[in-house]
């Protein structure tokens, strides 16, 4: 194990009815999608309050009072595209670290230990973890790397590949991560619930 601090980063919004999860509300509504939003953010901390990462950060959108655990490390999240978002967390943060969203409650402890071990392994200087939708669901760095998310549609079902090509184009010898579905959609929500 590496001396350096590991950090556990995670980018999160404050779960407000109408704004959270807008993809779900078709068939949960607003005030649905909100609290399921909250529970996977729930979930999602405890989670990180279980694994081994030295430090857990948390790139916050809106208000973290009551929501984000007093023990976990907030900086406001950055303004801009998803895409700057993710680059400021990781300014903020540095590294070593993982980082992942809000949207895999599944997520154990386990999970992400195995992450951070992976990313520790002689030789490795990234690891990804693919989503079923083609996005992913973590990406770990031993420190920034500048122009990492630049020019990458998020959201698409090439993200996960394009991500994966930009990452070995940057030479960056990377490590894929099991691959783990992203509660985005309104089927998504029974099938990770199952998990």
């Amino acid at each position: 194990r590496q001396s350096a601090v590991v950090d556990l980063i995670i980018v999160a919004k404050r779960p407000i009815a109408g704004l959270a999860k807008t993809r779900l509300q078709p068939r949960f509504g607003p005030d649905g999608s909100a609290e399921l939003a909250a529970a996977a953010l729930a979930d999602t901390f405890d989670a990180a309050r279980s694994c081994r990462a030295d430090r857990v950060v948390v790139s916050f959108d809106g208000d973290p009072t009551g929501v984000v655990p007093e023990n976990f490390d907030v900086f406001a999240q950055r303004q801009g595209t998803f895409s700057q978002r993710l680059a400021g967390a990781w300014q903020d943060a540095g590294g070593p670290g993982l980082q992942i969203g809000m949207d895999t409650p599944q997520l154990r402890a386990s999970d992400l230990d195995e992450a951070l071990d992976r990313l520790e392994a002689p030789g490795t200087d990234a690891v990804l973890g693919p989503a079923v939708d083609g996005g992913w669901w973590a990406i770990g760095l031993h420190a920034p790397v500048p122009g990492l998310f630049e020019g990458i549609p998020m959201s698409s079902d090439d993200t996960g590949e394009r991500q994966l090509a930009r990452l070995r184009e940057l030479g960056l010898a990377t490590s894929l991560l099991a691959t783990q579905r992203d509660v985005d959609e309104p089927d998504d929500v029974a099938a990770v619930a199952a998990q």
